[in-house]
């Protein structure tokens, strides 16, 4: 690959690039680049990464970082010259140990699939099983989808897109309907001051669509603005049909029929063989039944509802109630501006460093991301390390383990003391506030926060924290349950989302006209993968029930997952000219025993934990109790003995008989 045209300016802006690359991943391109091995041995081993850091200078003496930058740069210079990687594909067992060594970790050996795949290395020829795709469709040609089958996707977020790219890889034609005016899903909703991701940019990015972004950790607006290229890199746009709800989705004799409403109130049916579900989990602002919420004569939103253009808060007394995600980040955006913030939260968060906090990525950095995927896919998977299994046995209880309600093993409470010991280094002379801020709970009992400067504005003497609940909204003011009154020009709701009506208020109809919502008992969403239901054949839910990982991942990763799954059980279909596919019930029951008997002895179902992750009933129906490397291996291929298969041109008598048009 040659991207030079002035040798001299890309000279110029390649040193500069090396000036801020990660060291250590800089090591693992050399090895690659070079061939030679001694870039992870002896005194160019790193210290071992810690915490959500990047280790950018790997701990190592200066001069042995400059030989590193050095060696880069030499070894790029041939490689955009035109010499190949001297190891393309390196072996497993190498693998394995490059990425160990950069991260100072034991790297287990069921891991180097994952690697692979996120490398987008092929298998070895020596062990050809254990590539990126062990799904026998994958290697084989592929057939190719009937004529007439055809996919409907509801939602154009991120789980639609992805949806998208890989259908349209497959030659299969599909349609999304989308609600609002714009794509983007929850990145175009939450336009609140500070709302941002806490995932790093380049794991909260396709796989298969790389972008130059300007942040470490990007921004709604970037994050939208990536979701616009990806469909209109991948001619998305054309496919999507703006300003639609679906109503009702029903199976029928040969696929699925949709109900769907204009804002004029004009209907229509759609058909489709099959279905997707990409309407995600946050897209329902939940906001509290409160008397007086219409009496408030100011602004009153949830973050999620912000005006796009904003609010006007200079001088203004705000009230802000809540301290989720959202608050934590709409307290420090807005700190600098208002006369009074006052913050009535919930219950208290853990809150971790966040080192790379609003910092930018410097142009030659991102230039190096772009010119060298090699670069950009090492740096990636060092990052997937941190926010991966890496906390996974932190989140077990251990029996034996007297932590007082505070901790359910010696990991976990050695989380609890480093970041109590950050939140009082954080709050500085407002330390008389710790006791009504730390937790009484295990640390990722709830969602581990990120701090973005929430215990600086905390302690600033405009700032007032008020414990306990808004029981009354007044005309100019809000009451707490202890009947003190706040003085308010501005309400601003962080009061979450209902995350465990999924797919409400959407009614969806299976075989014989049964109810989702009923065979969900409400808010008691399963499906085997987090994916598809028995009894709604050919309906695959992205996002589903507990796809989330309390403990780390990108929920791209896991989408990305999901649809891998979803093609190799298409492509099987095609090849043995099956129609449709329903899971088993037994397969179901069995994988949600096993979800319900891992959580069981997982942080979430700890005695005094509570959280959005639970339903009424108290089971854990968001997060998913695997390690991420488990889901990935279940989510590899299909196995069509588990779902019932009505072979294309049988009659599917099942079904209840198609329901007539709406009428416009």
């Amino acid at each position: 690959m040659k991207i030079r045209s002035d040798p001299q300016q890309d000279d110029d802006w390649l040193i500069a690039a090396m000036r801020t690359a990660n060291v250590p991943t800089l090591a693992c391109l050399l090895v690659q680049l070079t061939g030679d091995r001694a870039w992870i041995e002896g005194r160019f081993v790193p210290t071992r990464t810690r915490g959500l850091e990047d280790n950018d200078d790997g701990g190592l003496p200066a001069e042995v970082q400059a030989e590193i930058k050095a060696a880069a740069l030499t070894a790029l210079t041939a490689w955009f010259a035109g010499r190949p990687p001297a190891l393309a594909n390196p072996p497993d067992a190498l693998l394995r140990e490059m990425m160990g060594v950069s991260l100072g970790e034991r790297i287990p050996a069921d891991y180097v699939p994952m690697i692979r795949n996120e490398l987008q290395l092929p298998p070895t020829e020596a062990e050809p099983e254990a590539g990126a795709s062990t799904d026998s469709s994958n290697a084989a040609p592929h057939a190719a989808p009937p004529p007439d089958f055809n996919c409907l996707i509801i939602g154009a977020g991120i789980s639609g897109l992805c949806a998208a790219v890989e259908l349209a890889a497959a030659g299969i034609a599909y349609t999304i309907v989308e609600r609002r005016v714009d794509l983007g899903g929850v990145w175009l909703e939450n336009r609140y001051p500070g709302a941002a991701c806490d995932v790093p940019s380049h794991l909260y990015s396709f796989s298969f669509a790389p972008f130059r972004w300007s942040r470490f950790f990007a921004e709604s607006r970037e994050i939208h603005r990536y979701l616009q290229d990806v469909a209109d890199r991948y001619d998305i746009r054309r496919h999507i049909r703006f300003g639609l709800e679906v109503t009702e989705a029903r199976y029928v004799e040969g696929g699925w029929e949709a109900d769907v409403v204009d804002a004029s109130g004009h209907r229509e049916t759609l058909r489709a063989s099959m279905v997707i579900s990409g309407v995600g989990a946050f897209n329902k602002p939940r906001m509290p039944d409160i008397p007086g919420m219409k009496d408030f004569k100011g602004p009153s939103v949830h973050t999620a509802r912000y005006p796009d253009a904003g609010l006007d808060l200079r001088g203004r007394k705000v009230v802000l109630i809540g301290n989720g995600a959202s608050a934590m980040q709409v307290a420090p955006a807005i700190v600098d501006e208002v006369t009074s913030l006052t913050i009535v939260p919930r219950t208290p968060q853990w809150v971790a460093p966040f080192p790379k906090f609003k910092q930018a990525i410097p142009l030659p950095l991102q230039r190096l991301m772009d010119a060298v995927p090699l670069y950009r896919r090492w740096y990636r998977l060092r990052l997937s390390w941190a926010f991966n299994d890496k906390l996974y046995e932190s989140l077990q209880k251990d029996a034996a383990w007297n932590g007082e309600g505070r901790s359910i093993n010696a990991i976990n409470d050695a989380h609890r003391k480093g970041l109590t010991a950050y939140m009082k280094a954080e709050l500085g002379a407002a330390g008389h506030l710790m006791p009504r801020l730390l937790p009484d709970y295990p640390p990722f009992g709830k969602r581990m926060l990120l701090d973005n400067g929430w215990f600086r504005a905390l302690a600033c003497d405009h700032v007032r924290l008020v414990t306990g609940a808004v029981t009354q909204v007044l005309s100019d003011s809000v009451v707490t349950d202890d009947g003190v009154k706040l003085d308010a020009d501005v309400l601003i709701w962080a009061t979450g989302f209902d995350v465990i009506h999924l797919l409400a208020p959407m009614k969806v109809q299976g075989i014989g006209g049964r109810d989702l919502h009923a065979d969900w008992n409400g808010d008691d969403a399963r499906a085997y993968l987090g994916t598809v239901v028995p009894g709604y054949p050919n309906l695959f839910c992205l996002y589903g029930p507990n796809t989330q990982f309390g403990h780390g991942g990108s929920l791209i990763s896991i989408l990305e997952r999901q649809m891998h799954y979803v093609m190799s059980l298409l492509r099987q279909m095609f090849a043995q000219r099956i129609a449709s596919v329903d899971v088993r019930p037994q397969v179901y029951e069995a994988y949600n025993a096993e979800v319900d008997r891992k959580h069981a002895g997982m942080i979430w179902t700890y005695p005094g934990v509570t959280g959005y992750y639970r339903n009424s009933k108290g089971r854990i129906i968001v997060n998913n109790p695997f390690r991420i490397i488990e889901f990935w291996r279940m989510s590899e291929q299909a196995d069509l003995s588990e779902y019932q298969c009505v072979p294309c041109g049988t009659q599917t008598t099942r079904a209840r008989p198609a329901a007539s048009a709406a009428a416009g």
